[in-house]
């Protein structure tokens, strides 16, 4: 008898909505058939059988939301009848690579963006030693949350994989067992905000309708919250005369409209930011505790607006690509993320972020780093503005794009120096060719 274990999908995934069972008890199953479908918090994904066998029984039912990853959602009997012990790791996988590509100091996302994503590096029952006591298992994030707030980890009951401690369990350890502070340490960090009930804010009962938040918007939530509260980070903004970009796109999309190929505004944009991070490559940089990762390549994440949610799926080595080929793939990613067809590796990872609200008629906006991104950027509408031509007054399309950047990353002058030549480019098409 094997146990099918809920799998691990993504690096951050500690939970998900089992959403359907392809199999039923009685079925004969061999390795790479179909079992299930699992939702997580960005996508929906099918999960294969690596093992055959009959199934035994269905330990899950349909639709069961916050099932925990590694538990039993299904038995297996052999082929042959045997009774086995329980594998060591799940006997399902996702019929997906959990992540691919990923620099050293991801964590993401998604977003992004994601404190706890952090966490998803390391391999989630990885024992590691105290100096002073027993084996802790324990993500590199908790520990060094742990030492900042003088708490004694192997006095806190893990609930991550394998009971590894994770960045929550450190959350309701304020008054735990903790060890003595040494003198000059710095002190604990403030004690997270209580939110209150909308009772207790004075908001009556029957006056609303509560709509329970899912795991898409909950990791949202977590990861906006940790990355606005603890990345350092300010907005850069300029405005680019995009009339050439308008006249070259009808004669890009003239030449392409035989292949059924529309390039958008958003496509020229995501070329040009492609290009300008590979002129200005300390600005396709991660932070990490172990140092700075500078990419090799501009994975350039594209935010998508889905039900429930946003998503940023990657346009990978987008300083490779032509504009037709974005162009192609960013509508595939578009409609996959919306159908939440999305696999991990093309929405985890990315180097840099776009944020496109122009075609809402959004003039200007700052959008909230993408950690483990260095940077993202926020494009508005183009519409007609005056400007000064040779000291006259005319009028011009005009766009206005934000940098938001992490500060240990992208400090003033480099992000300025990116802006100059996402700008030149923007302005005059024809550069991002040479």
């Amino acid at each position: 008898m094997t146990d099918i274990l809920m799998p691990a999908l993504s690096p951050t995934m500690e939970e998900g909505v089992l959403a359907k069972w392809h199999v039923k008890v009685g079925d004969v199953v061999k390795a790479g058939d179909v079992i299930a479908e699992i939702e997580t918090d960005k996508a929906t994904m099918e999960v294969e059988a690596v093992d055959e066998g009959e199934v035994l029984e269905i330990l899950v039912a349909e639709g069961s939301e916050g099932v925990k990853v590694n538990t039993p959602i299904a038995r297996l009997k052999g082929e042959d009848g045997a009774v086995a012990s329980p594998p060591s790791k799940p006997a399902a996988q996702a019929s997906v690579p959990p992540e691919g590509g990923q620099s050293p100091a991801h964590s993401p996302p998604t977003g992004g963006s994601t404190r706890e994503a952090g966490e998803g590096g390391k391999s989630p029952a990885a024992p590691s030693a105290e100096a002073d006591g027993p084996r802790v298992f324990a993500s590199p994030l908790a520990r060094r949350l742990a030492a900042q707030a003088g708490i004694d980890l192997s006095a806190v009951k893990g609930s991550g994989p394998h009971g590894r401690i994770v960045k929550r369990d450190l959350e309701g350890a304020e008054n735990g067992p903790v060890k003595p502070a040494t003198a000059g340490a710095a002190s604990a960090p403030t004690e997270p905000r209580k939110v209150q009930s909308l009772a207790q804010m004075g908001i009556a009962d029957g006056s609303y309708d509560l709509i329970p938040l899912d795991g898409m918007r909950k990791a949202i939530a977590r990861r906006l919250t940790d990355s606005f509260r603890d990345v350092p980070h300010f907005p850069l903004t300029i405005d680019c005369r995009i009339d050439g970009l308008l006249a070259a796109r009808v004669k890009v999309n003239a030449l392409l409209e035989k292949d059924g190929v529309k390039v958008s505004v958003n496509d020229f944009v995501i070329k040009a930011s492609a290009m300008a991070l590979k002129a200005v490559p300390e600005a396709n940089a991660s932070y990490s505790p172990e140092g700075i990762a500078m990419h090799h390549h501009a994975d350039v994440a594209m935010a998508v607006a889905i039900d429930g949610g946003l998503i940023t799926p990657i346009i990978r080595k987008a300083e490779t690509k032509t504009l037709s080929q974005i162009a192609t793939e960013s509508k595939d990613l578009a409609k996959r993320a919306r159908d939440r067809k999305l696999k991990p590796e093309e929405f985890q990872g990315g180097t840099f972020s776009v944020s496109n609200l122009g075609m809402f008629g959004i003039k200007a906006f700052a959008s909230i780093i993408n950690e483990p991104q260095g940077a993202i950027m926020s494009v508005g509408a183009g519409e007609p503005r005056p400007v000064v031509v040779n000291g006259q007054l005319a009028v011009a399309t005009v766009m206005t794009v934000t940098l938001t950047c992490d500060h240990r990353v992208v400090d003033g002058a480099m992000g300025a120096k990116f802006l100059q030549v996402f700008k030149a480019m923007i302005e005059d098409p024809v550069t991002m060719l040479a």
